[in-house]
């Protein structure tokens, strides 16, 4: 288990000279269904310039990742155009039970007003099984405003006024 003395969470934009190697980890298999791996989620940020990668620090070390994604393909989620819509959201397994995933959330407003001042809200879909990541996401904010059916079944659909 990797130790960090620094517990400040960062959010960052992706830098693949930086970050490529410590976001290189896979999730038990219990949070697989739920969200995409970095490697897999960097992938589909190559083919749509509207994916932008963020990396989540703590002591500049990576330990999370996650996707703001802005455009058409989000309207199936809010019919706001200044929206982002959250993507791939994990955290390492070696610091996961830290916090680190909140406070990434609780960051997440202040970093988007510092560098995307016209958006004013963040939208996600969370799996109906993915209780854990629910909770999360609704004790720093989101409320949830609808449904629809995923891939892996029906999701609540959360937004993050800002």
């Amino acid at each position: 288990m990797s130790i960090i003395s620094e517990t400040a969470v960062a959010l960052r934009f992706y830098d693949a000279k930086r970050d490529k190697e410590h976001l290189d980890y896979s999730l038990p298999e219990e949070q697989r269904p739920f969200t995409a791996l970095p490697y897999e989620a960097l992938q589909a940020c190559e083919q749509d310039r509207k994916r932008m990668p963020i990396t989540i620090t703590v002591a500049e070390k990576s330990v999370g990742f996650f996707v703001l994604h802005h455009g058409s393909p989000i309207h199936e989620y809010t019919s706001s155009t200044s929206a982002f819509l959250l993507r791939a959201f994990s955290v390492d397994p070696n610091f996961q039970g830290r916090g680190y995933a909140k406070q990434a959330m609780l960051a997440l407003p202040v970093f988007i007003r510092q560098h995307f001042p016209n958006f004013t809200e963040v939208v996600l879909a969370v799996n109906f099984n993915n209780k854990s990541a629910k909770a999360l996401y609704e004790k720093v904010g989101f409320q949830v405003i609808g449904m629809r059916e995923g891939k892996k079944g029906p999701q609540d659909i959360m937004r993050l006024l800002l």
